[in-house]
């Protein structure tokens, strides 16, 4: 830690590969938090009276100035996170895809629409639309430092609200850097403004006067974000991590499903939400299977083909996990303890690992994957759903694709693709169980971050009056033979 000449607290931010200083950042205040928090308050009003369109026409501006600096922004996501430049281009570009489906639909989403007042209530015109919350607080993660918090910022921003976004201590320049940019395409206010710091800045913010909180992080913090919402009664929506699985069947097509595994279990080092971690083969493929995993795994390198762990402490759970497979009766058929290094860990493929194992039980967050035998997928179902967790889940088979991937208890599926469902903006994204709940992206995704405000309009007063004290008998009769009629017969 360090300070200024105005005594402002700021701490640095580190490459993960050889911790040289990337940028120096403010350690912003309880104080701090709840200025912005204001600001924002004022910013919203002027932001929401723009409409569906003024918003959208800003929403590209900004869209433009990412996807014209692109690789600028994608310099800063590689020397925060040590994740190659062509991973760091990915989540860019697919953030660049929800900013620009969010100011597309908000109107038809949120807009007014009719509604059916009933027979009883026929009189009546009937209209829901949806009004933005005000301020939105989005805590944000280190591993996809620009996809994931723009899951929830584009659309906010999208439904009226003003945002205010603390990044994580590991990524607070890719953080300044979508702020500076949105200011660059909307300069009147600050609808869009940041906060960094570490744990304390963001309890601060939970505690402050906004409208909800969007958070992605681990289970354990976000039972925490929890806790300090419920002072305020402030919502929230969790995304926390997951212990996905991947299913292969004995009629999928091995080399596509095992180019999947591999993809899914060590692109960004493991460090993905959705990524890999447990695979269930059907006993007739299995030893097929895992030959080509391992084959692929081998050529998969540590430096060139994904980063080191962004975060140090993270190296601990990975070599413990690893650790308590083999002690088990696991098998390491690449990788092992000695694979986890000082900054990076080398691919790593377990089989014969025990249900109870941490590997399999808990989220390893780093390239490693187990692969567990089955005799059919039913007993694949059993055990992907036998987790806490409920994140992410991926299907390869030709027949039962659909149904494998309706039967999984999670919140999305990919059939025969690696985590397609990440990429297509229309649909919904989030958990259930240890992996959270709430929703971002597509429909639902610009529901959570606005009320629905319903209308009732009487058009012309009828005869036959209910919410009136000069209701009579004879009315009553009348409603009353008019609902058996309607609703009794058997």
């Amino acid at each position: 830690m360090t300070s200024t000449a105005q005594a402002v607290e700021t701490f640095d931010s580190l490459d993960p590969a050889t911790d040289a200083v990337v940028g120096t950042h403010p350690v912003h205040s309880a104080d701090d938090v709840n200025a912005a928090v204001s600001r924002a308050r004022e910013a919203a009003g002027w932001w929401d009276s723009l409409g569906f369109a003024g918003r959208a026409e800003r929403l590209r501006r900004w869209k433009g100035v990412v996807a014209r600096r692109m690789d600028e922004l994608c310099a800063v996501v590689s020397a925060e996170t040590g994740k190659p430049a062509g991973d760091a281009q990915l989540e860019v570009v697919l953030a660049v895809e929800h900013i620009e489906w969010a100011a597309r639909n908000a109107r038809k989403v949120l807009g007014r629409q009719r509604r059916s007042p009933g027979l009883l209530m026929s009189n009546q015109a009937a209209t829901v639309e949806y009004q933005p919350l005000g301020v939105v607080g989005v805590i944000g993660p280190w591993n996809y430092p620009v996809f994931t918090p723009l899951g929830s910022i584009s659309y906010a921003l999208a439904a009226g609200n003003a945002v205010v976004f603390k990044p994580s201590e590991y990524t607070p320049g890719v953080g300044r850097w979508l702020v500076d940019a949105f200011a660059e395409a909307v300069p009147e206010y600050p609808v869009f403004d940041l906060i960094t710091g570490f744990g304390a800045t963001g309890a601060a913010l939970t505690r402050a006067d906004v409208d909800k909180i969007a958070f992605t992080g681990s289970a354990e913090t976000g039972k925490k974000i929890m806790a300090t919402a419920a002072e305020r009664l402030t919502p929230v929506i969790i995304e926390a991590g997951g212990k996905d699985p991947l299913l292969v069947d004995a009629d999928a097509d091995l080399d596509a499903a095992a180019d999947a595994a591999v993809w899914g279990a060590f692109s960004n080092a493991g460090q993905t939400c959705v990524g890999v971690e447990r695979v269930y083969a059907h006993t007739d493929i299995h030893d097929a299977f895992v030959d080509k995993v391992v084959e692929r795994a081998k050529k998969v390198e540590p430096g060139s083909d994904y980063g080191p762990m962004t975060m140090p402490a993270q190296l601990d759970v990975v070599r413990s996990h690893i650790t308590d497979a083999l002690a088990r009766g696991g098998r390491a058929l690449l990788g092992g303890t000695d694979a986890v290094g000082e900054r990076y860990v080398r691919p790593t493929v377990l089989v014969d690992v025990p249900d109870h194992s941490e590997a399999v039980c808990r989220e390893t967050f780093g390239p490693t994957v187990t692969i567990t035998r089955v005799a059919d997928m039913d007993e694949a179902v059993d055990k992907a759903n036998n987790s806490t967790y409920g994140l992410g889940s991926t299907v390869f088979s030709k027949r039962r694709g659909t149904e494998l991937a309706r039967r999984l208890r999670t919140g999305q599926t990919a059939i025969n693709a690696p985590l397609s469902f990440a990429g297509i903006a229309s649909l919904p994204f989030g958990g259930i169980g240890d992996s959270g709940f709430g929703r971002i992206h597509g429909p639902e995704g610009l529901r959570e971050f606005a009320r629905p405000k319903s209308i009732a309009r009487q058009r012309f007063p009828t005869p036959v009056a209910l919410t009136t004290f000069a209701r009579t008998r004879k009315t009553e009769d009348a409603i009353r033979k008019l609902v058996s009629r309607l609703h009794g017969r058997r």
